[in-house]
C-alpha cells in the first residue's frame, strides 16, 4: 500500500471544463444513468451528478448560483405564507360581510 493512502480513499482529482462537458455529453447521448456511466468512467458519482445538474441549469440560461437558489427556495416559502394569509383574509372578509347585513 503507498505511503499516505488509507484504504478506500483516494487523492482529490481535478477535471478540466471540457473533461465536465464530455462526460455530461457521455452520460446524456449514452443513456445509461449516472451511477453507470459514473462507474465506467471511473468518476466519483455525485461529482458527475452535480456536472449533469449545472449543466441543465445553464441550457436553461444563467446558471444558479448556491445563493440564487437559497434565495429562490426563501422566496417561494414566502409566496406560499402570503397566499395562505390571503386566503384567510378573504374568507374572515366574506365572514365579517354576512355578519354585519
Amino acid at each position: 500500500m503507498a505511503e499516505g493512502v488509507t484504504m478506500g480513499k483516494r487523492a482529490r482529482r481535478t477535471f478540466t471544463d471540457e473533461f465536465k462537458t464530455e462526460t455530461v455529453r457521455f452520460v446524456r447521448e449514452s443513456g445509461k444513468s449516472i451511477r453507470a456511466a459514473a462507474r465506467e468512467l471511473d468518476v466519483n458519482e455525485n461529482a458527475l451528478r452535480e456536472w449533469v445538474r449545472r449543466a441543465d441549469e445553464a441550457k436553461a440560461g444563467r446558471p444558479l448560483s448556491k445563493a440564487d437558489r437559497d434565495e429562490v427556495q426563501q422566496l417561494q416559502r414566502e409566496v406560499r405564507v402570503l397566499r395562505m394569509e390571503r386566503d384567510i383574509l378573504k374568507k374572515a372578509t366574506a365572514f365579517f360581510a354576512r355578519e354585519s347585513r
